[in-house]
């Protein structure tokens, strides 16, 4: 008999769920992590410290109060990485707590330590002092994540050139910032520390960031960076970083010098999966650490899952927990609805980005007929009220049967509103139901109706014109 029916390899977000999910199914489930990384990079390093980090930069420099007190606004002048890090802390110790508990209260056994397989059923667990463990388990899920890809010719001290990681240990806010690499972490850390005053450089290689978001909405967040003084440099490549004792110089391709006090590389995600000993298993990972999976996140051997960052795209916390469900439901052998295919994407810049659906782009390309609705903030009673003239909501519609194709958020708030028209879409509702319904006011959410007026306005138009 197996040591437990279901092992789990990692307590972020996928693994989290799946190992409670298979509990509440009734299954001996066994969770392996490390004993000072109970919540993974999600909890630790990862999303909440940095969407923490955010609010306190949102808070401590009074960014989302300048539109009604002034551009010299500040909560605090001279704002230290300790007042920044004593919230990320904080916030980071109960969430451990909170998942500690939840682990506890459905008897899912912790083991601590990395573990390391040495066949397809049997794990072998190696705590922090050296002392090992092998364990068994009819089923396993492989949810250990993934870290900053850190690129072989760069020379990382982990003080003046730094990958997204080492931005909790910083022990100064830096004067200026070269972010290299203009995805969606990059941008939210040049974001933030524009925001508290750093001259940041972001150098890409592409000629354009976020390529995945809606043009319109990244071309506002362009503006809105550059009004915090961030230089963009697209179509550059850093061919050399060379470290001085005041500092760093960026050495492009082009030719370009940069220098600047910090140099923090963004460039993707490594799966963390060469400890694990796949082959022993009959698995084998790709150049980036990643594992392929079926459609109910099962490895190449039956016996074995993977979810999370570990399989690749999307790679989101929110993902990855639906992913570690569905997992430990196909495992126990319990039917489960698939994942749906809308699914939101958040960006949490300053200001900050979500959508759902498709992009104008991609209805363009396939030759789908839209029409756009738009509300802006500044003409929405909330949007004065809390100070938010920039902020705008856009819907997609179809102009023949009046369904949403796409809802793109940018401003205050943009990832939770977001879920209004995910809900709507998810439930094959039309523009019209929003154009009925009546909205808490004053609210953001109104911004919905007024946009689906807009769009309907629109619509109405051109069918008096071509009836």
């Amino acid at each position: 008999m197996s040591d437990f029916d279901v092992l789990v390899l990692g307590s972020g977000p996928g693994g989290q769920k799946a190992a409670i999910a298979a509990a509440k199914l009734g299954a001996r489930v066994g969770l392996i992590e490390r004993r000072n990384m109970i919540g993974g990079v999600c909890i630790n390093t990862g999303t909440i410290p940095s969407k923490t980090l955010r609010e306190a930069v949102l808070y401590l420099t009074g960014m989302n109060q300048r539109e009604l007190y002034g551009q010299s606004y500040r909560v605090k002048d001279e704002i230290t990485i300790g007042d920044l890090t004593a919230r990320t802390s904080h916030v980071v110790g109960r969430e451990v707590d909170v998942i500690r508990a939840q682990l506890a209260r459905n008897d899912v056994t912790i083991l601590p330590g990395l573990g390391r397989f040495l066949d397809r059923n049997t794990v072998q667990v190696t705590d922090g002092s050296g002392q090992e463990r092998s364990v068994t388990a009819d089923k396993i899920v492989i949810a250990t994540g993934t870290r900053p890809a850190r690129p072989s010719t760069v020379d990382f001290d982990d003080h003046t050139i730094i990958d997204s990681d080492g931005i909790l240990g910083l022990e100064r806010i830096p004067r200026s910032m070269i972010v290299v690499g203009a995805g969606v972490i990059g941008i939210e850390y040049a974001s933030m520390f524009a925001a508290l005053g750093t001259k940041v450089t972001v150098i890409e290689r592409r000629m354009r960031m976020l390529e995945f978001c809606d043009t319109e909405v990244v071309e506002a967040l362009k503006y809105h960076l550059r009004d915090l003084a961030v230089t963009f440099r697209f179509g550059e490549t850093v061919a050399a970083v060379e470290r001085y004792a005041k500092g760093t110089v960026a050495i492009l391709e082009s030719g370009k010098k940069i220098p600047a006090d910090m140099v923090m590389y963004s460039a993707g995600r490594q799966g963390m999966t060469d400890h694990l000993d796949l082959p022993a298993a009959g698995l084998e990972a790709d150049a980036r650490g990643r594992i392929s999976v079926d459609a109910q996140f099962r490895t190449a051997v039956d016996n074995i899952y993977a979810v999370g960052d570990v399989i690749g795209f999307p790679a989101l916390a929110a993902t990855s927990m639906e992913q570690g469900r569905l997992a430990a439901h196909h495992a126990c052998g319990d039917p489960a609805h698939p994942m749906h295919e809308l699914q939101p994407i958040g960006v949490y810049t300053i200001p900050e980005i979500s959508y759902v659906g498709r992009t104008e782009d991609e209805l363009t390309e396939q030759r789908i007929p839209f029409e756009v609705g738009v509300s802006r903030y500044r003409e929405l009673a909330r949007g004065q009220i809390i100070g938010d003239s920039y902020g705008v909501l856009k819907l997609l519609v179809s102009p023949d049967d009046r369904s949403l194709l796409g809802v793109h958020v940018f401003g205050t708030h943009a990832t939770e509103l977001v879920h209004i028209g995910q809900a709507v879409m998810g439930c094959g509702g039309t523009v019209d139901y929003l154009v009925d319904t009546v909205f808490n006011y004053p609210t953001l959410a109104e911004s919905y109706k007024v946009a689906a007026l807009d769009a309907t306005n629109k619509i109405r138009q051109i069918n008096l014109l071509t009836d």
